[in-house]
């Protein structure tokens, strides 16, 4: 399989490292040097670049027929018009906010224990993610899709505020699930969700070693992606293993 890969930071040289030991080969490295060059002549694309460029390369790619797989995040405010872009060109884009498998398990079980939640009042959630001081957004794009899913099963919570950033609307309900976000050193991820009591406390925690995870799981959907037409996510990919 021969591969566009848009982004050339850590994220994109991890990819291409693993690409290379699954057997396939990259057709294409766009940077900012070689900006809008499109997929011509590649059988999929792998987007990890950066939030404002994510939009362009994924038009760029459906344009010119490439399945694109995006992991850039923090441009989930333009879902409605990537959707609309998948169907205009009957193409295939595959996104997630997170990419290792681990991550994606990890996903299924906080949705379980925030719908057991769900009728467990006196439990309230909290959540803390760590990652490296080069990280651009905060919260990161796997603490918001698990605020998402707690969203989704437990009806008392709607959203997610940035805790040091809160509106001050506290005794509203459905409230807004607390983030901290911090950005210490080179820590590669670490995401843990927290349900507190009178008395006790429930945490999961899912925390990464290095970057293979993420980057073996988009290939993996690359792999996945190729030949299929639609809007996917990594559901999808772990639900057909």
């Amino acid at each position: 399989m021969k591969i566009a890969l848009y982004g050339s930071g850590r994220m994109g040289k991890a990819i291409e490292s693993i690409a290379l030991q699954r057997g396939h080969t990259i057709g294409l490295r766009v940077d900012s040097k070689n900006a809008g060059t499109p997929p011509t002549g590649c059988d999929v694309a792998i987007e990890f670049s950066r939030p404002e460029h994510a939009l362009g390369n994924m038009r760029l790619c459906l344009e010119h027929g490439v399945p694109v797989v995006v992991g850039t995040t923090g441009w989930y405010d333009k879902m409605n018009e990537v959707k609309a872009m998948v169907s205009q060109h009957n193409g295939a884009l595959l996104w997630a906010s997170n990419f290792s498998i681990g991550v994606n398990l990890f996903f299924r079980v906080n949705r379980m224990l925030a719908g057991l939640m769900d009728k467990q009042a006196g439990y309230a959630v909290s959540m803390d993610e760590i990652h490296h001081i080069h990280k651009l957004d905060a919260p990161s794009g796997t603490a918001i899709s698990l605020a998402r899913d707690i969203d989704l099963k437990n009806s008392r919570y709607s959203g997610y505020e940035l805790k040091g950033q809160e509106a001050g609307a506290g005794g509203i309900a459905p409230a807004p699930v607390p983030i901290h976000s911090q950005r210490i050193g080179e820590v590669t991820g670490t995401h843990t969700v927290t349900w507190t009591s009178a008395n006790d406390r429930i945490v999961i925690t899912h925390e990464a070693f290095d970057r293979t995870g993420f980057a073996t799981g988009a290939v993996v959907a690359a792999e996945w992606v190729k030949g299929r037409k639609g809007l996917f996510t990594m559901d999808d990919v772990l639900d057909a293993v």
